[in-house]
């Protein structure tokens, strides 16, 4: 009898054994997989559409063979020709497991929808876009002065505009004739001024007075999420918001395993870079169709990224990032077109900047971070935390800033989470625990009552509850810890040691149960000690890195925590002290900056000026190697508690008192209190 096959989804990282033959639908059904379906498995709604991985999976320990899902059918065929899937996509209720197999769920066929956490913040910014409309009054030909109609346009555009050292593509050349023409010889120039003294480039015209807007796109393009801001280049009002899951996740939900991908897979490289590609194509649409504009009206793109999004972006194989001494291939930032990164849907010739890179694991991301911060101007210490897969860390003030990089994983994004998932309604995003009865209340998104309110199932009734995001996650093991339900090294403590029958024998360790909707149809919703440690690496890889900071600082304390991010608005920073995410310091002066990466992917878009001024700056930032640092293990391994094993927290000791027992009976094997037998 053949042994099950390893089934792994991404970007839940939910995983199970099924019998050869299962439909890749029934599997995502059974481990509580986020995967659509109306038809009844019939193929003919095209919900379930998955994305199967090839290759070599080092962090799973997988090689996908081809013929790990069933061949193609005559089903899919069918649907392909009427509809048509996209390269590489199956239908999930077509597709049986035949053999060990990563699948992606793309954003598409998921249920619940996320909620864009990347959301635009509020931020006047002094506008100086690099694309402006012109209008100009150009000269009629003359046989006696003969001269071409480009050169006469560039002439009127010196000459009432003060704008030199024009030059067009052949699509402009092409409309440039009948336009004017048309126009009776005035036209509306769309024209992008180019970096220190790179001249004007004419983007489109239009004959006579034009009041056609246009359209820039600010994305920041993380691990786990890419995030649009579709923003007006005249007055910068953002008219459009979207986010979606990035699809290299299939390939590695962190980057060192994308790096991984790459090299154990040929060609790796150049897969990743086309799911990008592709991803940020469709974006743009999607903002567009939000705006009601066509996408043809965007002409300018500012892309924010860490290191290894950057090159993969750019088509170059991320080989160099993954060992020592992490070279980039180039850190300056860069000019390009939308046709350079296979931008179909956007203007032809519209203009691409991304931002310069600070160091190898130190990316475009957190110099715009430092731009929308601006670390560097603040009088007293401030430590800046943008929380993602990748966290970055600046810490600074006007005397000097350093900053580093963290490889948290893809946990406080609610991957590699039992019950975790993206921020979509549905999901627990708020939680607080009974100290009595350790039984915990709860707040979901798309509803502003808690759990205990009596209208809450009438006011959950279309969403369901479905499983914890990000935010939820934090604040449910921070209260776990506050009430004597997990211990100080991440134990579940079993029913006796915590008080609670929520706490259950799961496999070798408790885990502690959140929501039973199993009555309804719904999830059985629990937190797991595979949970804790996941939460306890992601923290402790991120305060790690702000300690390392500090001693290069030779501080123990800072005076500001400003937390970044997709979700930093959304993290309670309380929860976060007592997990030991974030130094010890004065709550009211732990902030949150939103997406700042964002901020400053909008601010490099609508001020040029911003550009210069964010291309000088990285070069006075002070990059740290966390991967060369022999303290960062030490400081990894003490924060690994909860909140920490050494450091005290003094000012947190003021607000709670966490409980001191420990669940382990000290015989190590981290049982949450049961012995383990010895063999005779």
């Amino acid at each position: 009898m053949p042994e099950d096959a390893l089934v792994i989804f991404t970007p839940s990282g939910k995983r199970g054994r099924f019998a050869t033959g299962t439909p890749v639908l029934t599997a995502a059904r059974q481990l509580g997989v986020d995967l659509d379906s109306v038809c009844g498995g019939r193929g003919i709604c095209s919900k379930c559409q998955v994305s199967p991985g090839y290759g070599e999976f080092p962090k799973h320990g997988l090689t996908v063979a081809r013929d790990a899902l069933s061949e193609w059918n005559s089903v899919e065929e069918r649907y392909d020709q009427k509809r048509g899937l996209k390269k590489g996509r199956r239908l999930g209720c077509q597709a049986t497991i035949q053999r060990d197999i990563v699948i992606d769920v793309p954003a598409e066929s998921q249920v619940h929808k996320q909620v864009v956490r990347k959301a635009a913040a509020e931020r006047d910014i002094v506008m100086d876009p690099a694309t402006r409309l012109y209008y100009v009054e150009v000269q009629e030909p003359d046989m006696h002065e003969p001269s071409g109609d480009f050169e006469r346009l560039a002439d009127a555009l010196r000459d009432q505009w003060d704008v030199e050292d024009v030059t067009a593509g052949l699509a402009v050349l092409r409309k440039l004739q009948p336009v004017l023409r048309k126009g009776n010889w005035t036209a509306t120039v769309a024209v992008h001024r180019g970096h220190d003294s790179e001249g004007h480039r004419i983007l489109d015209i239009w004959p006579g007075y034009s009041e056609d807007r246009l359209y820039g796109l600010a994305i920041d393009l993380g691990s786990t999420t890419v995030a649009a801001h579709l923003c007006d280049l005249r007055n910068g009002e953002v008219k459009a918001s979207a986010g979606v899951m990035n699809p290299q996740i299939r390939f590695g939900e962190d980057l060192m395993s994308r790096v991984s991908y790459s090299m154990m897979n040929e060609g790796g490289d150049v897969e990743m870079t086309k799911a990008v590609r592709e991803a940020i194509d469709t974006l743009a649409i999607e903002v567009a169709g939000e705006a009601e504009i066509d996408p043809k009206q965007i002409v300018e793109c500012v892309f924010v990224c860490n290191p290894v999004m950057h090159h993969l972006l750019l088509g170059i194989d991320p080989f160099e990032l993954g060992q020592a001494p992490f070279a980039l291939a180039t850190s300056n930032a860069l000019n390009l077109t939308g046709a350079d990164l296979s931008l179909g849907s956007i203007h032809g010739d519209a203009q691409v900047y991304i931002l310069p890179c600070i160091a190898g694991h130190v990316g475009a991301d957190a110099a715009a971070v430092a731009l929308s911060e601006e670390p560097n101007k603040s009088k007293d210490l401030v430590l800046v935390v943008d929380v993602g897969t990748n966290a970055e860390i600046i810490l600074g003030n006007e005397e000097k800033v350093l900053a580093c990089s963290s490889p948290t994983g893809p946990a406080f994004e609610g991957a590699q989470i039992s019950s975790g998932q993206r921020a979509a309604p549905g999901a627990i995003e708020r939680v607080e625990i009974d100290p009595a009865t350790k039984a915990p209340r709860f707040k979901v998104i798309g509803c502003d009552l808690w759990s205990d309110d009596p209208e809450f199932a009438d006011a959950t009734a279309a969403t369901g509850i479905t499983g914890i995001c990000g935010s939820g996650i934090i604040e449910m093991v921070a209260e776990m810890r506050i009430h004597g339900i997990v211990d100080g090294p991440g134990l579940i403590g079993s029913p006796e040691q915590t008080g609670t029958d929520r706490c259950f024998m799961d496999g070798r360790t408790y885990s502690y149960l959140v929501w039973d909707g199993t009555e309804d149809g719904g999830p059985k919703i629990t937190v797991t000690n595979r949970d804790i440690r996941e939460i306890q690496m992601a923290k402790a890889a991120l305060y790690s890195g702000a300690r390392l900071l500090m001693d290069k600082f030779e501080v123990d304390t800072v005076d500001r925590v400003v937390l970044a991010g997709a979700f930093g608005a959304h993290i309670s920073p309380k929860h976060a002290m007592v997990l030991g995410m974030i130094p010890d310091c004065e709550l009211d002066k732990v902030t949150s900056a939103g997406n700042a990466a964002g901020t400053g992917a909008r601010i490099a878009l609508l001020n040029i000026a911003a550009r210069a001024e964010i291309e000088e700056t990285v070069h006075k930032i002070h990059k740290i190697e966390t991967a060369v640092e022999p303290r960062f293990q030490e400081h990894f391994v003490n924060a690994s508690n909860i909140p920490n094993a050494v450091e005290p927290f003094p000012i947190l000791g003021t607000i709670v008192t966490l409980p001191t027992a420990t669940f382990n009976t000290g015989d190590g094997d981290d049982t949450g209190g049961r012995r383990r037998r010895r063999r005779a």
